[in-house]
C-alpha cells in the first residue's frame, strides 16, 4: 500500500524525528511503499499568496475562485501541485507532529491550506449537485491518522483533563479536514510527557506506535456521522432524535 507521511518538526534528531525513522523502517519492512514530506527540511512555504494560483497581483485575490481556476487550468504552483499529486498516490495519510498550543505547527496548517485548494479538498459536488463532504470526497478510500507527541501527561487530555480531551482537540484536524475531504479517520497516537522521556518509556512509545502502524489498514475508524446518510437537516444541524442528550464534538460520533 501507498503511505504519506507528512513530518512536522524542525529537529530530525527529536523524539519525533526518531519515532519517524523507526516507524518508516518498519513500513516498508512489511511491503509498503512510502512517500514523505517533511515540511521543515523542504522548506515548505506554508503562506497562501496570489503567486499560488498564477494570479494577476493588480487584482483582487478571491482565493477559492482563484485556486479553483488555478486547478482547473493547471497553473497551481508545482509545490501544491507536487503535494496533491502525493495525496491522489496515497493509501493512508499520516500526519506526525508536536501537540503545540493544542493545535498543529503553523508549518503543517499552511500546508493544508495552500494544497487542498477548492476542487480539491472542498467545493466539490456531486452529480446530483449536492456538496461531497464529511464522509465524502475526492479522498475517499484513504485512511488518516494523527501521529502527536506533548510535553504534559495524557491525564491532561483525557476526558476531564484540564486541556480538554484529546478527541475535543484534535476535532478540527480529525473532522474538519480528514473527514471532511472524506478520508477513514482512525484514533490517534499520542506520546505523552516527551520532555521528560525515559528509556523505558521511549520502548513502549515505539512499540505503541508500531503496533499501530501494523493495523493501519485494518483498524476501525472513528464511526463520524456522515452528511449524506441522513443524519444532518437541511440547515446541516444534527437530527433531534441523534444523541438527544448529548452536546459539543462527541454528537458527531455515531
Amino acid at each position: 500500500m501507498n503511505i504519506l507521511w507528512l513530518f512536522a518538526h524542525p529537529e530530525a534528531r527529536s523524539l519525533n524525528g526518531a519515532l519517524r525513522d523507526v516507524a518508516l523502517a518498519e513500513l516498508r519492512k512489511a511491503g509498503h511503499r512510502i512517500e514523505q514530506s517533511d515540511l521543515y527540511r523542504m522548506n515548505w512555504n506554508p503562506v497562501v499568496s496570489a503567486g499560488d494560483y498564477d494570479h494577476d497581483p493588480t487584482g483582487r485575490l478571491h482565493v477559492a475562485t482563484a485556486s479553483s481556476t488555478a486547478l482547473r487550468r493547471g497553473t497551481l504552483a508545482k509545490d501544491i501541485v507536487t503535494e496533491q499529486a502525493k495525496l491522489r498516490r496515497a493509501d493512508a495519510v499520516v500526519l506526525q507532529f508536536p501537540l503545540w498550543w493544542f493545535s498543529m505547527p503553523a508549518i503543517l496548517k499552511g500546508w493544508v491550506d495552500r494544497v487542498f485548494v477548492e476542487g480539491f479538498g472542498y467545493g466539490i459536488r456531486s452529480e446530483a449537485g449536492s456538496t461531497r463532504r464529511y464522509g465524502d470526497g475526492l479522498m475517499s478510500g484513504k485512511r488518516a491518522l494523527i501521529v502527536t507527541s506533548m510535553g504534559g501527561s495524557e491525564h491532561t487530555v483525557s476526558t476531564r483533563g484540564i486541556n480538554g480531551s484529546l478527541e475535543e482537540l484534535l476535532f478540527p484536524i480529525h473532522h474538519g479536514i480528514f473527514f471532511y475531504t472524506g478520508m477513514s479517520v482512525l484514533p490517534p497516537v499520542l506520546v505523552a510527557s516527551a520532555d521528560r522521556m525515559t528509556p523505558k518509556a521511549y520502548r513502549e512509545a515505539v512499540d505503541g506506535l508500531t503496533d499501530r502502524l501494523s493495523t493501519l489498514f485494518t483498524d476501525s475508524p472513528i464511526a463520524y456521522r456522515s452528511q449524506s446518510d441522513g443524519n444532518y437537516d437541511e440547515n446541516f444541524m444534527l437530527r433531534s432524535h441523534l444523541a438527544p442528550d448529548e452536546f459539543g464534538v462527541r454528537v458527531h460520533v455515531g
